[in-house]
This record gives structure tokens, sequence and C-alpha cells, in this order.
């Protein structure tokens, strides 16, 4: 982030037509349910066909479930849910515990069998829904058709410790030494959670600071100037993102699964897995991918798209998808 590009939106975000934007966003049905304590918004997108395949679409964090719509809106043959994930947006967190991975495999394949009624269902997970979306695939292989994965399977921290490929050995090495200079935001966000969300919910020009500096850094932008980030992400869909944290607030409840304890210990995926590794994480072990995939249909490393990538490259993203799917004969 840098000043000028800062000033520039802020400027842009007090003249943002949000009254506009809602319209935008309420063209796409959405609705709220109880599940487990919380009250889970998602959009539903529902496909002519009845019998379409269903497709789970999760997003992580900073990012709410509006980024996600622009890749839903390709898919018009899959029955499409982009929930909100309990403490962002607009479904509050959890009435009691914390927020645990598990609990919130738990939730979303609740919402996709218990409440919409789906038997069977694709699913794909990004960021802090990657390990969501592995466990779905890996509790539920009844129900889970394939797993579509831009951010494949993380080991544990013990589990690092027993790699021995090469390729593996390298990559969580390399990690380890960005998380020491780069995490301070995680850092933040897992031990003084509040502190922090009340300096954000005062000021939105920290607010819009503290989200697309990550959009920046971690989509497929070219370093140098920030402003090269809406080469992916429209400034459009950053301030509408702002908007969502500040107008609900939930920048504090986001931060949960950075704050409560997320590292569950997650089975081989058996179910037909498409893994299309994101340049954010451009060298990721494909050892480690073959090991945790036990039915690995496709193995390959994107060349456009960062850690958002079905946000920065939706179409390319949607095909895939519709190729996984017809794959599989469900299309």
């Amino acid at each position: 982030m840098t000043r000028d590009y800062l000033g520039e939106l802020v400027e842009s975000w007090a003249e943002f037509d949000w009254p506009e934007r809602q319209e935008w966003l309420n063209r796409h049905p959405q609705f709220i349910t109880p599940i487990d304590g919380a009250a889970v918004h998602f959009v539903h997108l529902r496909a002519d066909r009845e019998d379409a395949p269903a497709l789970l679409v999760m997003h992580g964090w900073p990012h709410t479930f509006a980024m996600q719509l622009a890749y839903a809106d390709l898919l018009s043959d899959f029955h499409v849910v982009v929930p909100s994930l309990p403490g962002f947006a607009f479904s509050s967190t959890y009435a009691a515990g914390g927020m645990s991975e598990e609990r919130l495999a738990s939730t979303m394949h609740v919402l996709m069998t218990e409440v919409l009624g789906y038997d069977r269902y694709l699913t794909y997970g990004e960021d802090v829904t990657a390990n969501v979306n592995d466990l779905i695939a890996a509790r539920h292989p009844e129900a889970v058709q394939g797993i579509l994965v831009t951010h494949a399977h993380f080991p544990t921290p013990a589990e690092r410790e027993r790699l021995v490929a090469p390729d593996a050995v390298a990559f969580f090495g390399a990690l380890r030494s960005r998380q020491e200079s780069m995490g301070g935001y995680a850092h933040m966000q897992g031990t003084r959670p509040d502190t922090l969300a009340t300096g954000l919910n005062d000021s939105p020009a920290g607010l819009l600071a503290w989200l697309v500096e990550k959009f920046v850094e971690w989509s497929d932008t070219p370093s140098g100037d920030p402003r090269r980030v809406e080469q992916r992400l429209s400034r459009e869909r950053l301030l509408t993102e702002a908007m969502i944290y500040w107008t609900t607030p939930s920048i504090g409840t986001s931060f949960r699964p950075y704050f409560d304890d997320m590292d569950a210990d997650i089975p081989p995926v058996s179910v037909p897995a498409s893994v299309h590794i994101q340049r954010h994480e451009h060298d990721y072990p494909e050892s480690v991918a073959r090991e945790f995939y036990r039915d690995l249909r496709t193995f390959e490393r994107l060349e456009q798209g960062g850690h958002f990538a079905i946000a920065e490259v939706p179409g390319d993203m949607a095909r895939r998808t519709r190729a996984f799917a017809n794959e599989l004969g469900l299309l």
C-alpha cells in the first residue's frame, strides 16, 4: 500500500454509488438460515435444469461472498451456493463456542444437505476454507462428488517435520521464512483481534488499507505499483468488500479463524480432485498433493491468478470447473 493509492481509494469510496452496488448484489438471491447457533447467510443461484450439479463455493479472508460472485455468475449450468462464513458479512458468529475447521465443515455440509437438500455436491474452498474444503471431502465422501482446489492441502506443523521429499521440504521451509517477515497481520489478528478491530471499525481509511494491502500482496499483481491490483480486481469490487465489512461491521469477527484453534487433523481425500495451484503458491509440492488427494484427476500450476484465483480469473476457473464436472459425468 502507498499513501497516494490509499488516498485515491478513499476519495473513490466517498463517491461510491452504494445503492447501485446493492442493486447488483440483490440480483443474486440471498437467504439466512440457522445452523449450529449461527445465522448463516448464503447466495443460492439455481440452474434451469433440476438435476444440474450442485457446487459449494466458500471464501477466505479478507474477502467476502461478494468477491466470489463473478465466478458463480458464469456457472449457470450449476446450482451454485456461496455462503458467508459465520462472523463474516451478513452471517452471525456462533452463539457459543469457538470456530474450528471441523465446525465450519459441519456447518457447510449441513447447509448443502439438510437445508438445501442436495444429496451430492462439488466443493471449493480457499485460504481459511482450504482445510474446510479438504475436511468436507474427507469426512463426507458419500456426499461429495468431487473437490476443486486452488489452495492445496497444507500438512499440520507436526506433519511437516516428517516430510522428506525435496520439493516439500523446500516449499515449507521457504513458507516458514516468509511468515517471519510477512505474517504480522496474522499475529495481530490471532493475539489482539478486538484491539485491532476497534481501530479498523473506527477508521474507514484504516479498514480500507488493511483489506486492500492483502489483495495487492496476495493476488497475481506485478510489484511496484499497488494500483495494478485493479487489473485483476476492479476498484468497484475492492470498495464493495470494504463497504460490506464497514456496514456490518464484521472485521473483528472475521478474525476468529486466526484467534481460534483451526489446525485440524485431516485424513487423505479419496473423492476425485482437480488441483490448480495458484501463483501465490506457485511452487507448492506436487508430491504432497499426490499423497493427500488419492484420486487426483488434474494437477496443474496456473499461468494466471493468485491467492484469489476464482475472483481474479473467473472465466478460466469456470472453464476448469466445467471440465472437471464433465469428466465426472455431471454435465
